[in-house]
């Protein structure tokens, strides 16, 4: 099994969180970003949309990270412990999936890291010259808002259930990119609380996370030099 990875990539980081979770044995392939290697014709061939992360296994070739995430879990969970099999408890997970994608991470992702998946899925606000606003932070907090409504509704320990399910990894790993650039979640409660206890639970799942999350931060502080010949849409922002 081979995952193409970004290290700093919160999809990415989700799938490694799984991977770990459930034991299993793979090549990690990491794919530089900054130098347009997911641009390139032959990583075209693994995935048209020229999106990270992408699993191999076997004659399997995906790309999507939720639908890596439940391809992981359907064939290698076999005791249903963190994708689980029971269809009420399997729908508030795959709905948390759903609303990380479609709502949370999104939200987050446009405002943070500034992710243009329909344009070409490249970093805008850590590495050009696009600005943070306020309506961006408006949509960031109504996620934020949504999710705590969930967990304060639901009064459970993780996203989905009172266990780690793969819910948990993308949601973990989108919050994550707030606090690379030091935003507070005390005005969510149940979100810090449930981010702060999978932190003290699985150090060694927020391990992975929390590297990806240094970089981000350290991109924050002092953006990297990228070639507008590999970026040609987008203005560079300059080095503080």
């Amino acid at each position: 099994m081979k995952l193409y990875s970004v290290v700093d990539g919160p999809p990415s980081l989700a799938c490694r969180q799984a991977l770990k979770a459930l034991n299993i044995q793979y090549e990690l392939v990491d794919v530089n970003f900054n130098k347009g290697e997911h641009m390139t014709s032959e990583y075209a061939q693994l995935n048209p949309q020229k999106e990270i992360p992408v699993l191999v296994d076997d004659d399997l070739i995906m790309g999507e990270s939720n639908a890596i995430l439940q391809y992981l879990g359907d064939k290698y969970d076999t005791t249903g412990k963190f994708y689980p099999k029971e269809p009420k408890a399997r729908a508030i997970v795959n709905h948390r999936l759903c609303f990380n994608l479609a709502m949370y991470y999104r939200n987050i992702a446009e405002y943070v890291v500034g992710i243009i998946n329909t344009i070409l899925n490249y970093v805008a606000p850590m590495f050009y010259d696009y600005k943070r606003t306020p309506l961006g932070l408006k949509k960031m907090t109504i996620a934020l808002d949504v999710f705590n409504t969930y967990l304060q509704r639901e009064n459970t320990e993780y996203a989905a259930s009172n266990t780690l399910t793969i819910a948990d990894f993308p949601l973990i790993t989108a919050t994550m990119c707030l606090e690379a650039i030091d935003f507070k979640l005390n005005a969510w409660p149940y979100v810090e609380k449930w981010y702060n206890n999978f932190k003290r639970k699985h150090p060694q799942l927020w391990e992975i996370a929390e590297g990806g999350m240094q970089i981000l931060s350290d991109c924050e502080k002092n953006p990297p030099e990228v070639s507008m010949d590999q970026h040609p849409i987008h203005p560079l922002r300059k080095n503080k």
